[in-house]
This record gives C-alpha cells, structure tokens and sequence, in this order.
C-alpha cells in the first residue's frame, strides 16, 4: 500500500522523541517490586537499644491481651465481622514473630534539642546499639535514623549527628552496613537541601569505604512549599532528582503541615482535607519514579487514662472501664486512619506507640482479606479472557487491570497478611509467574497476546 512518507522523512522527527521518551523513561522506572514496609515506628534515638523491636512486640501483645483478650473483642471494636478471627490470630503471630517492621531512631522531633556534647554521646551509644542489634539478628528488617533539618541553624548539628553514627556504627561491624539502611531528611523546603545531603552521603560512603550509592535517604513532605512552590509548580520531582538517585522514599508529616497551615491543634489529624489534598499531590508528583510513599501518624495513642501506682488503692471499677473505651476509641481511629491511607494507596504509615501495632496490623489484614476472593476470581477470568482472545485471533486490551490486580496480591503477600501459597491455590498462578510480578509476562508465558503493556 501507498504512503506518502517514508522512514528517511520521519527520522529527523523520531530522533528528539526517542531521546525524550529514554529521559522520561529513565525518571519513571515504575516500582522496584522491592518489599515495603507497612509501617515506621520512630523513637527518640535515646531510647533506643538493640532489641527495642522485641520489646515493642511485647508491649503491644500485652496491651492486646489486656484490653482485647479474646478475639471477639478486637472484632466488635474495629468492625472486622466474619474476619475477626483470622485477623486476631495473624496479629497475635506477627507481633510475636516481626512486631517492627521498620524502626527510625529520631534525632528530631523525638528527641529534642540537647547540649552538643549530649547529642554527641547518645549518636555514638545509638550506634553501638544498631551495631549490637545487627551482630545478634534483633533489629527489624528496615532500620534507619532522622536526622535534624538542613536550614541555618542546625546543619552543622545534622551532619555531625549523621557523621558519629555512621563512623561508630561501621567501626562496630566491620565496616557492615545494616541491610535497608536509609537516612531521613526532615523539613525540605528546596532541592538544594537534598543536592546537599547527598554530597555528604557521597563523601561519606568514600570515607567509611562503602560501595557508591549504598547510603540512601527519604524526604519528608512536611512543609506547604514542598506540594506547592512559589512558582505554583510541585516542586517535589526536582528535589528528587537533586537528590542523584538516593531518594527512595517520601514520608508525609501530618502535624508539621497542618501547623504550617495555621489549622489548630484540635483539628490536626491524616484526614484533615488539607492533608488529603498534599498527599494527592505526593501521589501524582512522584508516579512512576520508584519512590515508596507513606502516610503519616494517628497522634490520638491507645493509652488508658487512669494507672495505679505500687503504693496506691486500685482501680476504681469505673476508672478501669473508662481505660478500656479509651483505648478501644484509640484502636479504632487508628484503623480507621490505616484504612483510608491503603484505600487511597498509601500502604505505610508511621506508628508512635507499641499499642498501634495491634490496630495497624489489624488494618493492613483486614483491608487485603476481605477483597481476596472477588480479586482471585476477577484475576482468573481476566487471565481466562486473553488466552481465549489468542484463540480467536484477537487482541486483549485490559493489561492495566490485570497488572492492578496483580499487584493488589503482591501488597497482600508484601504485608503478611497472606502467604504465597495462599495466593497460588487462589489465583491458579504458578510460583515463578507470581515471582515475575508482571501480568503481560504471565500472558506472555501462556502464549497470550495483550494489546496494552
């Protein structure tokens, strides 16, 4: 058939496209498949010793037994329904076996401002303590430290902060870097503030002789500058990109945020509108470049009002009652909260207190076990679907939800809230087709042909 313009014609016109489409491909690598955490826990860094996470595990199953012994109870509180049961027993299992997912000892907000020679002495005790967790096999499986902000005045304290805990960390393991070690950057405003950090890291990493790119750090979008610059533009993809390729996460501060707003205390909470409308832009912002969100914390703790000392009377009948719908409203508005950052995709929060690990996880399992069944079903008709399409001779154009369904199994295995085998005998999947993480691979691997990737 005739065209009017051949190949020799076109060429000058696909040559910048190429290059454009290789430079945004290049930005948007899409996501590692990388497990991700469910959550960080922060804690002064002051507090924190090797086993922290086991301890936190053993408060939160105290608090579990004390205040939702049975499994009846948490279902009642959280409205789990026909769930209640699983749901109970796959907490009570995860807080014994990997209560903390990802810990971050703070040098911020949870630990304050301190005489030099303090804060000096508890980085260098803070290190020896990873160091320790690290040797013994008691540190979660995701671990870092917040350092303070990069403005004026306390620059030269962050980085002497971060210098002392990383110099002593490595002299204690023989120059061994914890596995998922990440930096967290608080209060960015600028590109030039992460440009900066990761000059540091790269000086570093040269001086402790650690390989190019192994010290890595993630912004937190706390400040109304970061969503909206004073150009009007979103400013996060260039202080991404400031950040050379370090920058693998970005952690949203609801009460920084909100503060900077001018909204009171009173009304400070994740599902503020004001909140919502800053994660949304996070969100679009940072599509496709690789980045792992997480939304931020319920500051209303799952703590009872009322505790008798060792030389005081006991708890008054009513005191004790008003303990146990304290901390069962706590527990629910935390669920509440966990389930709507999973609803709009944000699947890790922050945790301030070991209690919230019940609600948290109670959340995260609930959310992916209640949309098991249909998800299976809707999965195998989908993969049903295309190779009949193959038969025919025709075209399968629903890659996009075939792979958001896909991935809706890979966050539930991701999460612990299912096995791979509990996934396998639902979807029909085989193993290393899970593994590839990729539905137009799977198709392919069938002898499908999708029209969309």
């Amino acid at each position: 058939m005739r065209t009017s313009l051949s190949d020799a014609d076109l060429a000058p016109l696909a040559a910048p496209l190429r290059e454009a489409i290789h430079e945004f491909d290049e930005r948007h690598p899409g996501d590692s498949g990388r497990r991700q955490p469910v959550h960080t826990v922060y804690g002064g860094a002051h507090r924190f010793r090797h086993d922290s996470a086991a301890k936190l595990g053993a408060v939160a199953l105290g608090s579990l037994a004390e205040y939702a012994p049975y499994a009846g109870t948490l279902a009642e509180v959280l409205e789990l329904g026909a769930l209640g049961d699983v749901v109970y027993a796959r907490v009570v299992d995860k807080l014994r076996a990997e209560p903390v997912e990802d810990f971050r000892l703070d040098f911020e907000d949870g630990y304050g401002v301190r005489p030099d020679a303090e804060e000096d002495a508890h980085a260098v005790a803070a290190a020896r303590e990873v160091a320790r967790g690290h040797a013994e096999g008691t540190l979660p499986p995701f671990i870092g430290i917040r350092v303070k902000p990069l403005n004026e005045e306390f620059r030269g304290r962050s980085v002497r902060t971060l210098d002392l805990f990383l110099t002593t960390l490595l002299q204690e393991t023989g120059g061994v870097l914890p596995p998922n070690f990440v930096v967290t950057l608080p209060k960015v405003t600028i590109p030039q503030q992460t440009a900066f950090l990761a000059g540091v890291l790269e000086r570093l990493e040269r001086a402790l002789g650690l390989p190019d790119c192994a010290l890595l750090f993630e912004l937190m979008v706390e400040t109304p500058q970061l969503v909206v610059g004073d150009d009007g533009v979103c400013p996060l993809p260039r202080v991404v990109e400031a950040g050379a390729g370090r920058v693998v996460a970005a952690h949203f501060g609801t009460y920084d945020y909100t503060a900077a707003l001018n909204i009171t205390a009173r009304h400070q909470r994740m599902r503020h509108p004001a909140c919502l409308f800053a994660l949304d832009v996070m969100q679009v912002a940072l599509a496709g470049r690789g980045l792992w969100l997480s939304d931020g914390s319920t500051a209303i703790l799952p703590v009872p009002p009322h505790r008798a000392g060792p030389d005081e009377e006991a708890l008054t009948a009513a005191q004790l009652r008003e303990n146990i719908e304290s901390v069962h409203a706590a527990w629910r508005l935390h669920y509440h909260d966990v389930r709507d950052s999973l609803v709009r995709g944000y699947y890790q929060g922050w945790d301030l207190h070991p209690a919230q690990l019940v609600s948290r996880y109670a959340a995260v399992f609930a959310f992916f076990l209640e949309g098991l069944d249909a998800a299976a079903e809707r999965l195998r008709n989908l993969i049903a679907k295309a190779a009949q399409a193959t038969l025919v001779g025709d075209v399968f154009d629903d890659a996009a939800t075939g792979q958001g369904l896909l991935n809706y199994f890979l966050r539930a295995v991701n999460s612990g809230a299912v096995s791979e085998e509990e996934v396998l005998r639902r979807t029909g999947l085989a193993l290393e087709e899970l593994r590839t993480r990729s539905f137009v691979k799977i198709l392919r691997g069938r002898g499908g042909r999708p029209g969309a990737e």
